[in-house]
């Protein structure tokens, strides 16, 4: 793995640092608080209406459309 260098603020690291678990690098906390924004975002797209029909309007449709 090749390592990089990032320049935070004193407050930026200790707002970090207060995420960590003992003995948990920065590098794992960065990684477990992204894991964890992946999954909440996810779970907010999901559970989103947005772009959604009522489930009465969806078979309305489907009744119209597939008429015997």
């Amino acid at each position: 793995m090749e390592i990089s260098t990032i320049q935070l603020s004193k407050e930026t690291k200790e707002k970090i640092s207060s995420f960590g678990l003992k003995g948990e690098s920065y590098d794992q906390i960065i990684n477990r608080i992204y894991s964890l924004a992946v999954k909440d975002q996810l779970r907010a797209f999901l559970m989103s209406s947005d772009n959604c029909v009522p489930v009465e309007d969806a078979l309305e449709r489907a009744k119209k459309k597939w008429q015997r």
